[in-house]
């Protein structure tokens, strides 16, 4: 199987791996997540030595509410840990593979930096 079916209690260990994790936020109610759902496989398939996550709104109503998860389908892209990216609604497969595309071209040391920075600027707490 292409994609792994995330739940609270593996969903940390999927996001502290190094690498690309795609998660795609849904419901089995939602017409837009079943379309989405064939395109989300294929390019899982695709790009195996990628993480591909399905989230199961309805079953996982924690997660979905610490994302603050409105709309589904979502998707969301982290890096190292690092949330990237983060849509609802469809995506067409031309546009997750430019997002592949897009997310394997980062420069993770420069996101670090720039995010090491920005705390470095937040008042203290």
């Amino acid at each position: 199987m292409a994609t792994t079916t995330v739940t609270s209690s593996n969903f940390k260990s999927l996001l502290g791996k190094p690498g690309i994790v795609l998660l795609d936020w849904w419901a089995p109610w939602c017409g837009p997540c079943r379309r989405f759902t064939p395109i989300f496989e294929a390019a899982a398939l695709q790009h195996s030595d990628l993480t591909w996550g399905k989230v199961n709104t309805e079953e996982e109503p924690t997660l979905a509410s610490a994302f603050r998860i409105r709309s589904i389908p979502t998707l969301m892209a982290f890096r190292d840990g690092v949330l990237l990216f983060e849509q609802p609604g469809l995506i067409p497969a031309q546009g997750l593979e430019r997002l592949v595309r897009e997310l394997r071209g980062i420069d993770m040391n420069e996101v670090r930096r720039k995010l090491h920075e920005q705390r470095a600027q937040q008042p203290a707490r």
